[in-house]
C-alpha cells in the first residue's frame, strides 16, 4: 500500500503545485513584493493534504477532478495564509516553516501579513472562476461552507480559542472543540466542497463529512505527538512548542501511548465511514493512514 500510496501523492501534488504556480505567477505590477512573498510561501512544498483531499473526494463519488481543481487550489491557499499568520511574532512568533526562513523572517511583518491576506482573499475568487461550470447552487453551497471553516466559527475562531487558553487546564472535550475549529473545519470543507463539485448524493456526502471529522482530529493527534517525539530537521519547524507555549495537547493530557491508540481510532473510524463506497474511494482510506502514520 505504501508505494501506491506515495504514488499517488506525488502524482497529486505535481498537478496541484503546477496550478498554484499559474495562479501566483511573478508579478512587475507595483505590488511586486507582495506577489514575491505570497509565492515565496505558498510554493514552498509541503504534503498538499488537504487539497488532495478535495480531489480524492471529488473521485471518489465518480465526479473528475478537474471540478475540483480550483477548490483545492483554493483550499491551499487559506492553509497557507493561516500558517503566515501563525508565524507571526504576535501570534506562535515561528522562525522556521518547511524547513527555511518563515515568512515574516525574509519579508518582514507588514508584507507577510498582507501575502496571508492577500491569499486568504484570492482563494474565494480562485475558487469561484474555476467552477463556473459547475450548478451554481452547488457552488455557492461549497463557497459558503468554505468561508465558515476558515472564519470565526472555525479556523480563526480556533485560534482565538488557543490563544486565549495558553496555560489553563483543558480536558479532552475541550481540546476536541478547539480542533475540531482550528483543524478540523479546513479538513471538512476540503472533503465536502469535492464531494460536492464531483456530484455527491446527500448520503455520500454525510459519509464523506463522518470521515473528514475523524481524519482531521487524527491528524492533530499526530501533529501533536510529532511535536513531541520528532526533531526540527524531521518537521522542518520548530518542534516542543506547544509545552513552552503552555498549549493542552494531546499527549499532555492522554500521555504519548493513549493518544497514539487514539489517532488509531479515528483513523478506523474514518475507514469505517466509507464502508459503502467502492474502489474509487481508495485513495481516501490510503490518505486515512498516511495521517496517521506519517513521521513529519
Amino acid at each position: 500500500m505504501r508505494s501506491s500510496i506515495d504514488h499517488y501523492l506525488k502524482e497529486r501534488v505535481t498537478l496541484i503545485e503546477a496550478e498554484l504556480a499559474r495562479i501566483v505567477a511573478e508579478s512587475d505590477s507595483p505590488a511586486a513584493r507582495l506577489f514575491d512573498a505570497m509565492r515565496y510561501s505558498l510554493l514552498a512544498g509541503g504534503k498538499r493534504l488537504r487539497p488532495i483531499l478535495t480531489l480524492a473526494a471529488c473521485e471518489a463519488v465518480g465526479g473528475r477532478i478537474e471540478a475540483a481543481m480550483g477548490f483545492a487550489c483554493a483550499i491551499e491557499m487559506i492553509h497557507t495564509y493561516s500558517m503566515i499568520h501563525d508565524d507571526l511574532p504576535c501570534m506562535d512568533n515561528d522562525d522556521l516553516r518547511r524547513g527555511r526562513p518563515t515568512s515574516h523572517k525574509v519579508y518582514g511583518e507588514a508584507i507577510a501579513t498582507l501575502a496571508g491576506d492577500g491569499l486568504l482573499t484570492d482563494a474565494f475568487a480562485i475558487a469561484a472562476r474555476a467552477s463556473s461550470g459547475t450548478d451554481a447552487p452547488v457552488v455557492l453551497r461549497a463557497l459558503a461552507e468554505l468561508a465558515e471553516a476558515a472564519g470565526s466559527s472555525g479556523m480563526v475562531g480556533g485560534q482565538v480559542i488557543d490563544i486565549l487558553n495558553e496555560g489553563k487546564p483543558a480536558d479532552l472535550e475541550q481540546l476536541k472543540c478547539l480542533h475540531s475549529r482550528k483543524t478540523g473545519a479546513l479538513f471538512v470543507a476540503a472533503v465536502r466542497s469535492g464531494a460536492r463539485l464531483g456530484g455527491a448524493n446527500q448520503l455520500q456526502l454525510d459519509s464523506l463529512t463522518e470521515y473528514a471529522r475523524a481524519l482531521g482530529l487524527a491528524f492533530q493527534v499526530v501533529d501533536d505527538l510529532l511535536d513531541v517525539e520528532s526533531s526540527t530537521e524531521q518537521m522542518g519547524k520548530r518542534t516542543h512548542k506547544d509545552q513552552a507555549h503552555g498549549k493542552a495537547t494531546y499527549p499532555a493530557i492522554l500521555g504519548v501511548e493513549r493518544s497514539r491508540e487514539l489517532a488509531r481510532r479515528l483513523e478506523r473510524q474514518a475507514l469505517e465511514a466509507l464502508v459503502a463506497f467502492d474502489q474509487r474511494a481508495e485513495p481516501l482510506r490510503d490518505l486515512a493512514n498516511f495521517a496517521v502514520e506519517r513521521n513529519a
